[in-house]
């Protein structure tokens, strides 16, 4: 018997939903059924510190428990503001961010090598983002350019985007972050939009890259 579909809490976008990225079904090889979340605007949720959504959020999740669900993912990183809530609330196992994955991976590594996690906007990812994913607050941490074309498109909700230019703003991230951190060996992709340029980052920087795919594809889908 194939196991449950994975629920995913959908941001309110209007933005493209390329191939990689959480929002197209056809990142996943299993079934998976969204839900959206109505005023979780992208900014609201990263710049805002969604205030407000807990429970529009959590009313969602059991929407989709309830249709048969047997795990529960979000679309945006910064919701690790409520992993303890949503797993409060559930009896279905949540990965509400890809940061989630940063403290087994830090656990995995050899002394003196570290976990780097790439994000849409560094100035918003605080200490508690971290610590509701289980990171450590002090895990070295890389923006995209504050007046890029995630900035733009992807926080300004904008129908039309450039994915060169998104591809290219993670691939200078990730240079940042090694060069002004050489002990970083290994990537973790915050933004649920970033999947997409998974492999290029990959390739340019030799290192292993871990996003919201990668975590949602280990996560048990139990029944309910």
């Amino acid at each position: 018997m194939a196991a449950p579909a994975l629920g995913v809490l959908m941001l309110e976008t209007r933005f493209p939903r390329v191939p990689g990225d959480i929002g197209n079904p056809a990142s996943f090889d299993f079934p998976v059924r969204y839900r959206i979340v109505r005023g979780a605007s992208p900014a609201r949720v990263v710049r805002e510190r969604a205030a407000g959504l807990l429970q529009p959020f959590i009313e969602a999740a059991r929407e989709l428990v309830e249709e048969g669900c047997g795990a529960i993912g979000t679309s945006c990183g910064f919701l690790a503001l409520f992993q303890r809530e949503l797993q409060a609330a559930l009896p279905v196992p949540v990965a509400t961010s890809s940061m989630l994955q940063v403290a087994p991976l830090q656990a995995a590594l050899p002394a003196g090598k570290r976990v780097g996690i790439i994000t849409i906007a560094a100035q918003s990812l605080t200490a508690d983002h971290l610590r509701g994913a289980g990171a450590d607050p002090a895990t070295p941490v890389m923006g995209v350019r504050e007046d890029g074309e995630f900035a733009r498109a992807i926080l300004g909700d904008l129908p039309q985007m450039d994915t060169g230019k998104l591809r290219d703003e993670v691939l200078e991230a990730g240079a940042r972050l090694q060069e002004a951190h050489p002990e970083v060996a290994a990537f973790v992709l915050e933004c649920t939009n970033m999947p997409p340029y998974a492999d290029a980052l990959r390739c340019a920087s030799g290192l292993p890259v871990y996003d919201v795919l990668s975590l949602l594809r280990q996560l048990p889908r139990l029944r309910a």
